[in-house]
């Protein structure tokens, strides 16, 4: 399935399960997917199953339990805030010098906002920004494991983000363990989604037209190709009452991926067409739930748009494009919705 206003040539590849929810299930607003769960993608449905309770610890995208470890809110929310203070104190230091974002995204762009947001911090929580711990959680804790096992933990200093200045005091093995896991968890989510958003924005549409917004663009690509692509919400007893065909021991999968190209909710659905979001409000558009229901969004929604929009920015502005020999791009079944692989080029 392909944009229907990028390239000819450039194809979006959906990973076979993927495939299938949208030739299947697009349009629909209730149906089974499993023997035990239901999958939802109508937006009246939706709305009703997330306003009918919090999500639990379990259900949270980014504070699940650490390692059986309970995050509570209110730490969560602290962490959060940590994390944003790191985000907008990057953003206003001066950007480095001939920044080159040329080469394979999201990697590229991941490297970049590393190093721009926590460039300063010791080596062994930097190393927590790795892709490549995203293969199984056992090689994450095996990371963490010798990470705080190592001599010469660091100490709380001004030169440190706040997240690591957090990690920094920590006392004892089990506790340094557990601030690597957090440092992780709030760290990591950002400059994966960021370069990821970025690049499936880059697939869909580069190159734009030139007075084009950045936030147009990140809107529409959120829509296409949404990150964060399903909501899940276990087996509960208000479900039911929401919807009768969601039995008392149905989980339900709310699938964005499928409600964003719902035809009766968008024009051209398939089309990438960021001047839709001159006249339309992000938060109150029916379906739309790039950062989730408006009874719980997502924590780091203020960090991701100033940060896509300055990639953005500096990809604009240096005359790169998506490599024209690039025909097709691949987007796999991972929690983190996105195009394997874009190739970035300087425009001939």
């Amino acid at each position: 399935m392909a944009s229907s206003s990028a390239p000819p040539a450039r194809t979006t590849v959906f990973a076979p399960r993927l495939a299938a929810l949208l030739g299947e299930h697009l349009g629909r607003d209730v149906f089974r997917l499993e023997p035990d769960t239901i999958g939802v993608a109508g937006h009246e449905v939706a709305d009703r199953i997330l306003a009918a309770r919090r999500a639990t610890e379990t259900e949270r995208p980014t504070f699940k339990p650490l390692h059986g470890r309970s995050i509570s809110r209110a730490e969560a929310s602290a962490v959060t805030r940590t994390i944003g203070n790191d985000v907008r104190e990057a953003l206003a230091r001066p950007l480095p010098r001939h920044v080159d974002l040329a080469g394979p995204w999201p990697l590229t762009g991941h490297l970049f906002l590393r190093d721009l947001i926590l460039g300063q911090d010791p080596r062994r929580l930097r190393m927590l920004m790795s892709r490549t711990l995203e293969l199984t959680p056992k090689l994450t804790w095996s990371v963490i494991g010798v990470g705080a096992a190592l001599p010469g933990w660091p100490r709380p200093d001004a030169r440190l983000t706040g997240l690591a200045d957090r990690a920094a005091r920590a006392r004892g093995y089990q506790e340094r363990r557990y601030a690597m896991g957090v440092y992780r968890r709030a760290a990591a989510p950002v400059c994966f989604t960021v370069s990821t958003l970025v690049a499936n924005a880059l697939w869909l549409g580069a190159p734009f037209d030139e007075g084009t917004p950045h936030r147009n663009i990140i809107l529409e690509s959120l829509r296409l190709l949404p990150p964060s692509w399903n909501i899940l919400r276990n087996a509960s007893p208000e479900y039911p009452v929401v919807d009768s065909r969601i039995g008392a021991r149905d989980d339900v999968l709310l699938l964005p991926l499928l409600s964003h190209r719902d035809p009766a909710l968008w024009g051209e659905p398939d089309a990438f067409r960021p001047e839709r979001w001159d006249t339309l409000d992000p938060d109150a558009t029916p379906g739309y739930l790039p950062f989730g229901h408006a009874s719980e969004r997502c924590w780091g929604r203020h960090m991701v748009m100033p940060l896509a929009e300055l990639l953005l920015d500096l990809i604009r502005g240096s005359g790169l494009t998506v490599d024209p020999g690039q025909r097709a791009g691949k987007v796999p079944l991972l929690g983190l919705l996105g195009v394997e692989e874009v190739r970035l080029v300087r425009r001939r």
